[in-house]
């Protein structure tokens, strides 16, 4: 019986499905025992001898890659690839697979609900009242907003959607996608000064650096606001916490983290919403997303013919 490690720290909780596919195709699933993202050594250890992998946001460097003899298909369960040596993956003959549809609406719905507790001071509140605090904060109204989407792919579009119905009035910087907007593109210089809230949803730059360093934090307005639910190491911390230690933004929300589980000084401020990687956790979608993952993996697996062709 050929064996799939699963490293994903949550998959099959909320339905058995998947598990249940891998098992009906005479798979045997071995499952993170940890419920958190694995080490390098934790990912050899579990995933040594099995011809399939079920990822989730740990690194998988080409040193991982190559000590896993036998290592057919990689299936990502989520939509970002940045973990994943890709080049290395080729070079060994590894197949890589995500699943990119299924989480656009749970994080584009996640970004709105953060966009609402930045302006309206929900969490604040929350904390004040639980700490024994009458206080009414004064918050602001989202409707009226100037929203500048940064990137505007599955969950861009998906955001742009849901946003639509707010009454903000709509601007992004992905200029060769603005057929697909029909909103207000700019460069990301003039929408970082335009906007009132900003949105982050591209994927990582190939270079490394953060595409929100000192100085396009510093182009934007003063009390505005930032999300960001897409990559962690698009947004240089320092720059960020020096922004909201002089008091230039008005309040930060983040899903993402360079580091996690995140320890960092962002949970210092009192106008920061932060969130343990939450985007795709939304029941409907992250059962959608790992039985995308499960057949992705099983596709993956019958074009090396590991297994059959299935009816």
């Amino acid at each position: 019986m050929h064996r799939i490690a699963i490293t994903a720290s949550t998959f099959g909780q909320w339905d058995k499905s998947p598990l249940e596919l891998l098992e009906s195709e005479g798979l045997k699933p071995i499952l993170n025992p940890h419920g958190r993202p694995l080490k390098r050594e934790e990912v050899i250890s579990i995933a040594e001898g099995c011809v399939g992998l079920i990822a989730g946001t740990e690194r998988l460097d080409r040193g991982a890659l190559s000590a896993l003899k036998g290592l057919k298909v990689i299936s990502r369960c989520g939509t970002g690839l940045e973990n994943i040596d890709l080049d290395g993956a080729s070079r060994l003959g590894i197949k890589v697979y995500h699943t990119p549809d299924a989480p656009s609406l749970a994080v584009a719905e996640l970004t709105v609900g953060l966009m609402l507790d930045l302006l309206r001071k929900i969490s604040l509140s929350d904390r004040h009242v639980r700490g024994g605090v009458w206080k009414k904060e004064m918050g602001e109204l989202l409707s009226g907003k100037k929203v500048g989407i940064v990137g505007l792919g599955r969950v861009g579009k998906r955001l742009a959607q849901l946003l639509s119905g707010f009454g903000v009035v709509l601007g992004f910087s992905d200029i060769r996608r603005i057929e697909d907007a029909g909103e207000r593109a700019m460069p990301l210089d003039e929408l970082l000064a335009w906007s009132d809230i900003v949105t982050i949803h591209c994927s990582a730059s190939r270079d490394g650096r953060p595409l929100l360093g000192e100085r396009e934090l510093g182009l934007m307005k003063d009390g505005a606001f930032l999300v960001n639910t897409s990559r962690g190491e698009l947004v240089d911390e320092r720059a960020l916490i020096h922004c909201l230690d002089g008091g230039k933004l008005g309040g930060v929300a983040m899903d993402v983290f360079p580091h996690e589980p995140y320890a960092g000084r962002l949970r210092e401020f009192p106008n920061t919403v932060l969130t343990a990687h939450v985007g795709s956790y939304a029941l409907e979608s992250r059962i959608e997303m790992e039985r995308e993952a499960v057949r992705n993996l099983l596709d993956g697996l019958e074009a090396c013919s590991v297994i059959f062709a299935r009816p």
